[in-house]
């Protein structure tokens, strides 16, 4: 980030989301920032864009990924929301979250991912209600398919169901999705979300009341399909995109050979 205050003259600061006191810390800072008067203390935008990956299959999630990527994800940003709400408020300012199509589509390996990049959704979407009497706008950045290095590493848990050679392609194609599909640019997403900051608020988006915006490759397509699609047919084109027919089949043999072994037994 030295780029920024080298170039730009923003100043910068650390801040860790996941932990209570580096968010206080933070606040602490900002609050330095703004003068002495509090009625004057304002604070324009509120981007809570911090994101943490978590693709595992959803009974195979290791403990500390799971609070890992909840407290990233969605309590870091209800926590930080709730301490800068006074500064937003003067200054009539614009709460903002990255969400994800992750939020909105059924994709395999990435149940607590999803999961809380839906309650982003879904506080985001409340939050707009009930911040109406203070003329504070809220947005949630439904993502698609973004070039950065947001994908998950971490290897399967050893104790894993779907431990085998058939998951390693499998679960690579989930991890590396957005990636391998034309993936728009970091820049080019930035600009635009730029763009909803500073010229959403227009009547259109206010007569509609109008949280959501998308970007990112595939972000209106896909929401749209899910809303219109039997589900069916969502789960058998991921079944094929994410290769899961094969591992689906392995885990069922395996199943069937312990379950045959024990009654032997």
């Amino acid at each position: 980030m030295r780029d920024l205050e080298s170039d730009h003259g923003v100043t910068i600061f650390r801040m860790d989301v996941s932990s209570l006191e580096s968010i206080n810390d933070g606040v602490k800072f900002i609050d330095s920032q703004l003068g002495v008067d509090e009625g004057a203390k304002k604070l324009d935008l509120l981007y809570n864009n911090a994101g943490q990956s978590c693709t595992f299959p959803a009974i195979d999630v290791p403990d500390e990924a799971l609070t890992q990527c909840l407290d990233v994800n969605f309590i870091g940003p209800v926590r930080l929301t709730h301490a800068l709400r006074n500064y937003v408020i003067n200054a009539k300012g614009v709460i903002a979250f990255t969400g994800s199509l992750a939020g909105i589509c059924p994709f395999p390996w990435g149940a607590v991912y999803g999961a809380s990049k839906a309650a982003v959704h879904q506080y985001a979407s409340i939050m707009a209600l009930e911040l109406e009497p203070f003329g504070v706008r809220v947005l949630n950045v439904v993502t698609g398919g973004v070039n950065t290095n947001i994908a998950d590493t971490r290897d399967l848990p050893q104790d894993s169901l779907y431990n085998g050679p058939e998951m390693a392609d499998a679960i690579d194609k989930r991890r590396r999705m957005a990636e391998r599909e034309t993936p728009m640019s970091a820049d080019v997403y930035a600009k635009r979300v730029v763009d909803d900051v500073l010229y959403g608020d227009n009547f259109i988006n206010r007569f509609w009341r109008r949280v959501n915006v998308y970007h990112g490759s595939w972000s209106s397509t896909l929401s749209l399909l899910v809303n219109i699609t039997p589900r069916w047919f969502i789960l058998w084109a991921f079944r094929i995109k994410f290769k899961l027919n094969s591992v689906f089949e392995a885990v069922r043999a395996r199943r069937e050979i312990l379950e045959n072994t024990k009654k032997s037994d």
